[in-house]
């Protein structure tokens, strides 16, 4: 399986994030007409609270090309799922997206997209500015709060420069469930990827102290789509991270849900797919194969699985996908 570095120390996480709903300025460098039009700075924050009226969208910040529906009920009052949006459905050279959550005390949000992420071939005439393309995702959970983040795989187009960080708020009563799913290339398509760079970065904070840190860096040059300890000729890889109060201090509860997860796998002759680890009481489900779709499903299975134990809840998924 995937092997990536982790470490218990990181001094990241700019002060800037604090307050992403401010107006969005060019990163620092950037100057020139036509380097301005070429790049989309996008902001959006959301803020969930819980009333006698269930979990609301209290507040929606934005700037630039992201914006949300309105929140659906199908599950009833207390879990708002919302669907992220960005029309151009793709980022190019230049772009910044930044997406800010915050979950406050005893609300549920479930967060999905209704289409998949798009990273670009990048520019290559650096004249016109910088050639990366940023991607920031910030949630933050109160005391109670449940966040379940499952947006549709990202593709990372051959030739792309792109750079995606994840960065989790966490109390030690907060839930939250969420993966990702990465597809490089178009295989299909007969367009592997080969040429380019892809970063990701994705940090739990536990009570304000970093409890995970999990870093991949992919180009063609450092051997990591090719080799064995790293992607091994496969295309697609993604995370599910369980991350849930009920099973932070409890580990009897956590092995539960790891030997019903690798039985599943095991039935569904997958386990040469998926490999799962218990990471200081945070859960991890990797999926290392060539096939998006066998890997959401999979995730889903997986999810139907630690849901009810972890949020006493059965598992709804979202109409969007079904269209």
């Amino acid at each position: 399986m995937l092997i990536r570095e982790r470490t218990a120390d990181d001094a990241v996480l700019a002060a800037g994030q604090a307050n992403i709903a401010e107006k969005a300025e060019p990163p620092a460098g950037v100057a020139g007409k036509a380097q301005l039009k070429r790049a989309w700075y996008a902001k959006l924050a959301l803020e969930f609270s819980f009333s006698a009226y269930g979990t609301k969208l209290s507040s929606v910040k934005r700037h630039g090309p992201l914006s949300v529906q309105r929140a659906f009920y199908p599950e009833g009052a207390d879990c708002a799922h919302l669907y992220l949006l960005h029309p151009p459905a793709g980022i190019v050279s230049g772009d910044s997206l930044n997406i800010f959550a915050s979950v406050n005390e005893k609300a549920h949000a479930l967060l999905t997209t209704p289409g998949a992420n798009r990273f670009y071939r990048a520019r290559c005439d650096t004249r016109l500015g910088d050639s990366k393309q940023r991607q920031q995702i910030t949630l933050k959970l109160a005391k109670q709060a449940v966040l379940e983040n499952f947006p549709l795989e990202t593709l990372i187009y051959n030739g792309a420069d792109a750079v995606s960080n994840l960065d989790i708020h966490l109390s030690r009563q907060s839930s939250y469930l969420g993966w990702d799913i990465v597809c490089l290339g178009l295989p299909a398509s007969d367009q592997p990827f080969n040429r380019g760079g892809f970063s990701q970065i994705s940090r739990i904070y536990l009570e304000q102290v970093l409890s995970y840190h999990d870093r991949i860096h992919i180009n063609p040059d450092n051997g990591l789509l090719t080799h064995p300890a790293g992607l091994g000729g496969n295309s697609v890889f993604g995370n599910f991270i369980i991350a849930a109060a009920a099973l932070f201090d409890h580990g009897t509860q956590r092995q539960v849900l790891i030997d019903e997860i690798r039985e599943y796998l095991e039935q569904q002759q997958a386990q040469q797919h998926i490999s799962i680890s218990d990471i200081k009481g945070i859960l991890v489900a990797r999926y290392l194969g060539n096939s998006a779709e066998q890997c959401r499903s999979l995730f889903i299975s997986i999810w139907q699985l630690a849901r009810p134990l972890c949020l006493n809840r059965k598992i709804s998924e979202p109409r969007i996908w079904f269209t």
